[in-house]
């Protein structure tokens, strides 16, 4: 008991540590820059190294084909050589990407950064090249065109005329707020299903017919084993959610409370499913096997982690997962103004879930070896 308790303590430490404070995103921009005495080449490494949490590290074309090989970097970006004079005679150029499979979400969002800084850098040069082509007959010279080119380019930088504003709705963007409630649903199915194994090993060793000679009936222990599986899981839930409430302050005290609830109905689910677990599971081995194949798959199918596209064959299947309707429960509460009449389909599916569950347990509990 005491460690089951101390386990979503745990747990939280390990979260607190890898995301407080830390923002989205956090990556390195691999460059190959083979034209080093180049000044457009150091201006695009210099603005890349300016971007807030983008780090660049410079290799060489033989230390990056390595590392590519190795699995050890997933994209790089390669600067050609004569990049700088081919921009200052008006000729075109490239910057090359070479990368693993798709590069993998970091790479991505890397390389999208370098085209970015390409492009912004690519319409800086034509500006100045069409303000010097349209001025070249009044005599004005071209240290003077680019002197007050780049003078207006930084006052726009610094003044645009277009600005963008960020609101945060449901609370702070951060990666607690994002897979906290995934880290919760995840947390209290593994944890209740994996009750089912006690029962097993009650059976096995007879302790649930001594049981049933007493004067505890069959419905009467199916209804204690439930509430124990459905209060271990709300217990740790429980910690869970009073931890992140005081330290990252995620919900309002209104949503706290949904949130709650949203939970004790989703512990209820699951300790009834784990009762089905119990029920078709015929010793130790099976009970674990059957709990984490059936955990994993209702994490992956749910959407816990990652966005199921809307209308994919995923997202067809994933109704089948009690995560998919929890998810999308804790991720309504934390939303401003939210209300239980928001999570109410949700809430009903769990509910469902459990008043299902418990039949079906009961009557396959009825069925196999030991059972009445």
């Amino acid at each position: 008991m005491v460690f089951g308790l101390l386990l979503p303590v745990a747990i939280f430490a390990l979260m607190y540590g890898a995301f407080s404070g830390q923002s989205l995103f956090n990556g390195t921009a691999y460059v190959v820059n083979e034209d080093p005495d180049g000044i457009y080449s150091r201006v695009l490494i210099e603005r890349l190294s300016e971007k807030e949490n983008l780090e660049v590290t410079l290799l060489s074309r033989e230390e990056a084909e390595a590392k590519l090989n190795g699995s050890d970097i997933l994209l790089v970006s390669i600067i050609p050589g004569g990049f700088s004079e081919r921009l200052t005679e008006g000729w075109p150029t490239q910057i090359t990407f070479r990368q693993r499979g798709n590069g993998g979400m970091e790479g991505q969002i890397v390389a999208g950064l370098v085209r970015g800084e390409a492009d912004a850098l690519s319409q800086e040069l034509q500006a100045e090249r069409q303000v010097g082509l349209a001025l070249a007959d009044l005599g004005i010279g071209g240290d003077q065109v680019t002197t007050t080119v780049h003078g207006l380019l930084q006052r726009e930088k610094e003044s645009p005329l277009i600005t963008v504003r960020e609101t945060t709705i449901g609370g702070e963007a951060s990666l607690v707020h994002q897979f906290m409630p995934g880290i919760v649903s995840m947390f209290v199915l593994f944890a209740v299903t994996m009750g089912s194994r006690a029962i097993v090993e009650e059976r096995k060793k007879g302790t649930l017919e001594r049981l049933l000679t007493t004067r505890v009936s069959v419905g009467e222990l199916f209804a204690g084993k439930f509430v124990a599986g459905a209060a271990r899981g709300f217990a740790q839930t429980c910690i869970l959610l009073v931890l992140a409430y005081a330290v990252f302050r995620l919900f309002t005290p209104a949503s706290f409370l949904l949130m709650l609830f949203v939970a004790l109905v989703f512990a209820a689910a699951a300790s009834a499913l784990s009762l089905v677990i119990a029920s078709v599971a015929r010793n130790d081995d099976q009970a674990v096997a059957i709990s984490v194949v059936f955990t994993m798959a209702t994490v992956m199918l749910g959407g816990t982690f990652f966005e199921i596209p809307e209308g994919s064959f995923l997202e067809i299947i994933g109704r089948a997962s009690v995560n998919t309707y929890v998810n999308t429960a804790f991720k309504t509460v934390t939303t401003p103004g939210s209300g239980l009449a928001d999570v109410a389909y949700e809430v009903t599916i769990l509910a469902a879930v459990a008043v299902v569950a418990l039949v079906v347990s009961r009557n396959l509990f009825r069925v196999v070896q030991g059972g009445r």
